[in-house]
Formats: structure tokens, sequence, C-alpha cells
């Protein structure tokens, strides 16, 4: 325990310093109710002072209620008899630069999940196999406990980039080796290293509309102007885009929120104009791994000869967003300068968590794990296409791929939903001045889909 002990001349002594010391930590809330204090000789040896100053002043505080002393069991503080005082605010506060008007968003942390639970994005954690992930990442930390007090590489943890590398070559049919991946805290870590890197302020920066809003969010708080692209039933429209962008953001496997497929034609042409304006193209393949239709076209960082492509993966979908692991392969031309940026930013990721991911992929335990997940996931797919679809009014968007569907309608949907125990997306949260709904079907009990359906239904 830290305090601030006070002998100079008029102080009144040792004892009464420490005293004042205790007393203040008390009620500023730094010593909570219910904190045990440590024993009078160890806080002594801490502060530098006689053992009998502690005591006296432990034994003022008890008496003054303050403190609350048990035979055998130590020193405690008592609940307090007067609220804790108050830091009043300050006079002229520090406020975020001029343009910041960002906040956090509500987490799947901070919000009680619904009965019937839709929200979009969220994998279904009890698919996920965390004996198998347990064992494999208390297994690295044993391996670790005892290993040098060093910095790891900014780059990633090496036999993890090559188990990415190898694992994309036969899932996504993605060329790569070990020196191309960059591993990162999930994808959205991936985009702003991507942004710190290439953008200036007043950069513009293209992405989809209705598109995915944290990483536009992400590019505006960088300083770019962002600039919505229309999306149609063949993905993003590349006639459409803005002459001067710098960065064009796309989610070509499973359009985000529609969830159409970007045409082969419209990658071609995309790629072409990106090489013709020296544009980068953030390729964001989120969800591919859940495909339930057709075999999927070629990622644009495989038809990519120009290293116009920053293909950015997460497993945020694929396992679970605590993983808080992604990557994406870069142009050798960046390289440096985002392996720069990582270090700069945080240093590297957890060690023993991407050592235990490089085990997961390699023993084949997440190839395993996504086809278990696939088979529900197009299962709850197939439910909910077929309920969405015998509602009068929806038009249920064709996707083959992902965790959520989206319905389109003719008028704006009256939010309703949260009285009832649904959550509910609005497609208009995506941007856009389409109507509808945005489905996921990842966090709800499989037990409850139907009912959640019907309700819906009922509501519509």
């Amino acid at each position: 325990m830290d305090l601030v002990i006070e002998t100079g001349p008029g102080a009144g002594g040792t004892t009464a310093a420490v005293y004042r010391a205790l007393r203040t930590a008390i009620a500023d809330g730094r010593l909570p109710a219910g904190h045990r204090l440590p024993a009078s000789r160890t806080l002594a040896a801490d502060l530098g002072v006689s053992r009998g100053s502690v005591a006296g002043a432990y034994e003022r505080l008890v008496a003054e209620g303050h403190l609350t002393a048990r035979v055998g069991s130590g020193t405690f503080v008592a609940e307090p008899r007067v609220p804790r005082r108050q830091r009043p605010p300050a006079p002229d506060p520090l406020r975020p630069r001029a343009g910041w008007a960002f906040a956090p968003e509500p987490t799947s942390g901070t919000v009680a999940a619904p009965k019937f639970d839709f929200r979009v994005g969220i994998p279904d954690a009890g698919l996920f196999p965390f004996d198998t992930w347990r064992r494999m990442v208390g297994a690295e930390l044993r391996l670790r406990a005892n290993g040098p007090g060093t910095y790891a590489d900014p780059y990633g943890h090496p036999a993890l980039r090559s188990a990415i590398a190898r694992y994309l070559g036969y899932a996504r049919s993605v060329r790569a080796t070990a020196a191309d991946v960059l591993v990162t805290n999930g994808a959205q870590h991936a985009f702003d290293l991507i942004g710190r890197v290439l953008l200036r302020p007043g950069d513009t920066v293209a992405v989809e509309e209705p598109g995915y809003p944290p990483a536009r969010a992400l590019f505006a708080s960088l300083g770019a102007k962002v600039t919505g692209v229309p999306v149609d039933g063949e993905g993003l429209v590349v006639d459409a885009l803005p002459a001067h962008a710098r960065i064009v953001y796309v989610t070509p496997s499973h359009q985000f929120p529609l969830g159409p497929v970007l045409s082969l034609d419209r990658r071609r042409q995309l790629l072409d104009w990106a090489r013709r304006r020296q544009v980068a193209i953030v390729e964001d393949d989120y969800d591919s791994e859940f495909r339930f239709g057709s075999r999927p076209l070629e990622p644009l960082r495989a038809l990519d000869e120009y290293d116009r492509v920053l293909y950015v993966g997460t497993f945020s979908k694929s396992m679970l967003p605590t993983v808080r692991t992604g990557f994406v392969l870069t142009p050798p031309s960046l390289r440096p300068a985002l392996a720069a940026a990582r270090q700069l930013g945080d240093g590297h990721g957890h060690v023993a968590i991407q050592a235990a991911l490089a085990r997961f992929i390699d023993e084949g335990e997440l190839a395993r794990h996504v086809r278990r997940a696939r088979r529900e996931y197009a299962a709850r797919h197939t439910r909910i296409v077929a309920a969405l679809s015998a509602i009068p009014g929806l038009t249920v968007v064709p996707s083959a791929a992902g965790l959520h569907v989206t319905a389109l309608a003719g008028s704006a949907i009256p939010d309703l939903s949260p009285a009832l125990g649904l959550t509910l997306d609005d497609l208009s949260h995506y941007g856009g001045d389409r109507h509808g709904l945005v489905l996921g079907f990842g966090a709800i009990d499989p037990a409850r889909l139907d009912e959640g359906l019907a309700i819906l239904s009922d509501l519509l």
C-alpha cells in the first residue's frame, strides 16, 4: 500500500501522519469498505516508520469507527458512516480535439442479453470447444512461465504467422507466406494500422453504403473524409467511386450488411481502377468461413497482380471475439511501416494466445470447429430465411454466407421490439436510405429461434 506520509514541522509526529494518510485514503474511497489492511509490521516496513506508529494510527482509526479489528483475521475498513467524499469537477476540463465526435458503443459485455437475441456479428459461444482451447492456452502459459522477459515481434508470433498463411491457402485459396502476415488484435486494429500508415488528414476513404459502421468511424477518427458508395446486386458499384480516394474499404465475399457477393467482373473492375489511380483496397473478409451455398469466388487478394490489396481477416467470428486476434496480409512495400505502427501503438500481442492459436490451427481444431459451426449456422439461416420470406412486405436479400440475414422493407419499421424481448438492427443504422431489418443468428438460443421469429412476424 502506497501512502504519502507528511512528517515535516507541525505534522504532529509520525503516528499522526500515518493516521491522516490512512483516513484520507478511506475518505477518498481509495481504501474501500471491507478492504483488509496490511499487518502493522508490514505497513511500517513499506513506509519506513516504526511499527508503533502504524499500530497507534490503527488504534485511533478503530476507536473512531473507520476501521474494524477482527481477532485472528486482521484490520478492515469499516462501512462509511457518511457518504464518501466526491472529487469536484474541474472548472476547465480537458476535451477531445475539434471534430472528435465518437463515444464507446454498448457491447455485449455491458448490456444484458435479451430473450430473443438477434444482434449482428456475435458467434455462438456454446459451439466453441472451450476445453481444447483452455488446454492449449494453459500449456503455452506454462511453457512460457520461465521464458525470457523480453518484448515480442510486432509482426506476430512466427508460428501463428505460418499457420495463418497455410490456413488461408486451403480455406480461402489465398497464396501467402508467413512474411505476408501481420498479426493484429482483431480486424478493427488492422484498419487502424492501415489508416495510420496510409492516410493524411483530409484524404478520402470510400466505403460501402450501407456498410460497416466501425470501419467508417475508425477512418473518420483519423481525420479522413469518408464517402459512401452505393451497393447493388453485384456488390460495390465501382463506377460510383470518388476519383480522389486514397483507400477503398470493401467486403467482397459477403457484403455487410446486405449480403451479396462482389461479382467477378466487379472485382476485376475494382482492381483495375485501383491500379490506375494508385489506390489501396482494404478487403475485409470477416465471416466467409460460414458459407452455405455455392463455392466462393476468389478473394480480391488472390486476383491482385499489382499489390493494391490489404487482406484483413479475424478470428472473432470463426472463434470468439474475446480471442482478440486478427491479421492483415500486407504488400511488401507496406510491411515495415505497418509493423512499426504496431510497435509504436501497443508493441505486440499476447504471445501465449498467439502460440496457442497456432497450435489450434495446425492441429486441425479450427477447421473441425468451423465445420461443426457451419452446419449449425446453415440450419438457422434456413429457418430465418423461411420465416422472413413468409412475412408480407419484407424481401429477403439473397445471401449464402455469414451470421446474419437482411430483409428489405418498403417503409421504416417502428421500433417496438425491446418491449417484446427482441433485439433487432434496423438497416438504416448502416447508412443509406433503405429500410429493413438485419437479423443475426449467432447469439440467439436455437430453442428460442422459432418463437422469436413468430413474435417478429406478429409485430410486423
